[in-house]
């Protein structure tokens, strides 16, 4: 190796040393960087590490200080954590044992929380979960959760979290408002009296009374005005309550007012209106209470007439009377009092007077004035209701006296006296109890089956007739129930007209009984309340007709209208046939004769041809009559379809369809009406009338009119020509059947008779009024209600 070699190798290590050195340098400065770097990130960490301390600290301060309490929980429902609230609202602690929340849950809300937890899952967090839970003790809660869910680093669920709040009372509170809302429906919808809520007078919400009350359906009345539905007797002081009311210048008010109802028709009612102010007086409710008093008005008239009525009846009774009242003075008499006891003065001049002065005055008419006085002083000790008692007094008169104390909602008001002479009763009672046994021995033969009964329907007396009809002995009805032991077949029947007669009424009715021989038969019977001699019902008596010979006539005679019928319908059903089969060989006869007039037409002679012509006219004819005999059999026996009939279109269609003379005008001066009639009917009445009338006038310029007249419950129509006229021997033949005028060959005689049957099922009349040479006037009427 030369030197110039070994210099390049020491300058090339002179170089490497150099590049080391400069190396170690910069890696001396890059460690002292990253040293710095270093201690910067653990001064940092340490600074990280105490604020997340802090910040812990503070969340678990946060979290114990919460007032409602605050739960975390895994997926599974197992608690994780929980504050003070909690613990002491659930009466657990997670600490001392593992706490499972679905524990607490109440079985109806099971499913429902499954779902909430399944909503949560999805979206992320609960709001306002509703459910009743157990806490400690059995004790049971309504509670109000919001919840969320808590999330991994990857977003994963792993918890819930969630603020439980006490709604119990606020539950209960609106439990017990809701019941009481509830409640008030109650009585306001079940309140006899009518309850309305207006606002300026108009109608916001009634009940159902109200409605009922005025005969509306439910809401009818609703935004109707009160004005629109009353009439006050007082028009103008009542318009001004109102209006005071709605203006806020009076808060209630009651008056009488006048309400019209639904129909059309009026009750009086008396109402009580209040006015509501919100707290604001921002809008003014006005609540009304109706009373209908339209009955008790009534009655306070009736009453009013009724006093009227007993006091002019008192002053003019045969009875003489004295009202007393509770401080014993006399408050009124009549004359008839006055002449018993030769009183000449007025009886208005005895009110006021003191009645024990006037006893004392009058005891000098009796045989036994000490125990007339003495009898007085005991009825009005006792007060109780004293009738007929009897007086004898010195000129051999006998009174007798009846006592009746008056009260009022049980206020002693005073006591009526009434005396009557019975002098002549007396004398003649031997002679009434004559009388009875005489009439009690006809009751008891005559023919009419007679039973008396009491309240519980027990038989007390029976007539031989009845025994005859029934079958029974008197021994074996009298005491026993009368719906038991005579067996009428609808049991309902008496027990309705049992009460009937324990409510005052009578009547007649049919019923159909078993007799003691198990006979059916048919009674009528005529029943009536039986009164004791207060009035009171004590029973009913009935009387018996044995009808069962007239029933089984009835049904015969129904069974023969039956029979009527169907031979009717037979007879009909024959009308139609019979028109078939005649009508089949007149069509041949037809077709035949037009066969011979064209096939031999050249070979016939003018007779021959004209024997055709007449034979195709006699089977035409022929054709006709058929017609017009099946019209007239179905006349009166098909149903009338009854709509609104225009019976100018009807006019109009008859003038296009039946042949009418050139020479001739139908003409209808006036319009007709529009009539409830069968369409096909009053077609044939007016056809039959106009084509008769068009064919019989031989004048150069024939008139026929169709006119009208309301006639109040009938339509009268008139059908005028001025035609050749009807003899008068024919005015009343011609609606007969086959009857016509003359030897008129197109005429069958049966049109006018079709007119007859079926105006008469309109109710209505027929008639001709005709001048030979002049002209005719046919007439009929339709009743317009005809159904």
């Amino acid at each position: 190796m030369d030197n110039k070699e070994v210099l390049l190798l020491k300058k090339a290590l002179e170089r490497q040393k150099k590049a080391r050195q400069q190396a170690e340098n910069i890696l001396e400065q890059k460690s002292k960087e990253l040293y710095d770097v270093t201690s910067h990130l653990r001064e940092s960490n340490n600074k990280l590490e105490n604020l997340l301390s802090e910040k812990t600290s503070e969340l678990d301060g946060v979290f114990i200080n919460i007032i409602d309490p605050y739960v975390v929980m895994d997926l599974q429902f197992n608690v994780i954590n929980m504050n003070r609230s909690a613990k002491e609202f659930l009466g657990f602690d997670h600490v001392e044992k593992l706490v499972n929340l679905s524990q607490f849950i109440h079985p109806d809300f099971l499913d429902y929380t499954q779902e909430s937890m399944a909503s949560m899952l999805e979206v992320g967090s609960l709001k306002n979960y509703r459910a009743k839970i157990f806490v400690a003790e059995g004790e049971e809660k309504w509670v109000q959760i919001n919840a969320s869910l808590i999330y991994d680093k990857h977003r994963r669920p792993i918890a819930a979290q969630g603020i439980i709040r006490d709604i119990t009372q606020e539950t209960e509170v609106k439990r017990l408002v809701a019941e009481q809302k509830a409640q008030l429906d109650i009585i306001v919808e079940n309140s006899p009296l009518g309850i309305v809520l207006s606002i300026d007078g108009k109608i916001v919400k009634t009940n159902s009374t109200f409605t009922n009350m005025l005969g509306y359906k439910e809401l009818g009345l609703k935004n109707v005005t009160f004005k629109s539905i009353s009439e006050p007797e007082n028009e103008l002081e009542n318009s001004l309550s109102l209006d005071k009311m709605c203006a806020g210048e009076l808060d209630e008010f009651t008056e009488i007012w006048k309400f019209k109802k639904n129909d059309g028709s009026t009750i009086m009612a008396k109402t009580m209106m209040t006015a509501i102010h919100d707290e604001h007086r921002k809008k003014d409710y006005q609540v009304a209470i109706i009373e209908d008093i339209s009955k008790q008005l009534e009655a306070d008239r009736k009453l009013k007439a009724s006093e009227n009525r007993l006091s002019a009846l008192i002053s003019n009774l045969q009875t003489g009377v004295l009202l007393e009242d509770e401080d014993g003075k006399i408050a009124l008499t009549n004359q008839m009092f006055c002449n018993i006891f030769d009183i000449k003065d007025n009886p208005e001049n005895l009110i006021g007077i003191d009645c024990e002065e006037s006893e004392q005055e009058n005891k000098k008419f009796f045989k036994k004035p000490k125990a007339f006085v003495n009898r007085i002083q005991e009825i009005l000790a006792k007060k109780e209701t004293v009738l007929a008692d009897e007086l004898e007094m010195i000129d051999g008169r006998i009174l007798a006296r009846d006592f009746i104390p008056i009260k009022n909602d049980g206020d002693y008001k005073g006591h009526l006296w009434a005396y009557q002479d019975i002098t002549i009763s007396k004398n003649y009672r031997k002679n009434l109890e004559t009388q009875r046994e005489k009439y009690g021995s006809i009751i008891a033969n005559m023919n009419l089956g007679l039973v008396e009964v009491d309240n519980e329907d027990v038989i007390q007396m029976v007539n031989q007739s009845f025994c005859t009809m029934s079958g029974f002995e008197r021994e074996e009805l009298i005491g026993e129930v009368a719906s038991n032991i005579v067996k009428v077949k609808d049991r309902s029947i008496i027990k309705e007209k049992n009460q009937n007669r324990l409510d005052g009424r009578s009547e007649s009715y049919e019923v159909e009984v078993i007799d003691k021989n198990q006979n059916i038969k048919h009674w009528l019977i005529s029943g009536a309340p039986r009164y004791d001699d207060a009035g009171a019902i004590i029973g009913s008596i009935g009387i018996h007709l044995d009808i069962t010979d007239q029933k089984l006539l009835e049904i015969q005679k129904e069974k023969l209208l039956k029979d009527l019928e169907n031979s009717n319908q037979g007879l009909q059903e024959y009308a139609h046939i019979v028109s078939h089969d005649l009508k089949s060989p007149l069509r041949s006869i037809s077709a035949l004769a037009t066969w011979l007039s064209d096939d031999y037409k050249d070979v016939l002679d003018e007779g021959g041809r004209q024997n055709l012509e007449l034979m195709q006219e006699k089977v035409a004819s022929m054709d006709k009559l058929i017609h017009g005999i099946l019209e007239y059999s179905t006349a009166n026996s098909s149903a009338l379809d009854d709509s609104k009939v225009d019976l100018n279109t009807v006019i109009t269609d008859i003038g296009e369809t039946i042949y009418i003379p050139e020479h001739v005008q139908l003409v209808v001066p006036v319009p007709l009406p529009t009539i409830m009639a069968d369409r096909i009917k009053m077609h044939q009445v007016f056809q039959n009338i106009i084509g008769n009338a068009v064919v019989h006038i031989e004048r150069e310029v024939g008139l026929v009119e169709v006119l009208y007249k309301d006639d109040g419950d009938f339509w009268q129509f008139t059908i005028s020509d001025n035609g050749v006229g009807i003899p008068e021997e024919y005015h009343k033949k011609i609606f007969d059947i086959f009857q016509s005028i003359g030897n008129n060959e197109r005429s069958t005689g049966i049109g006018l008779s079709i007119v007859k049957k079926i105006v008469d099922r309109y109710q209505g009349s027929v008639w001709v009024d005709s001048v030979v040479g002049e002209g005719t006037q046919f007439h009929f009427t339709i009743k317009k209600d005809h159904n």
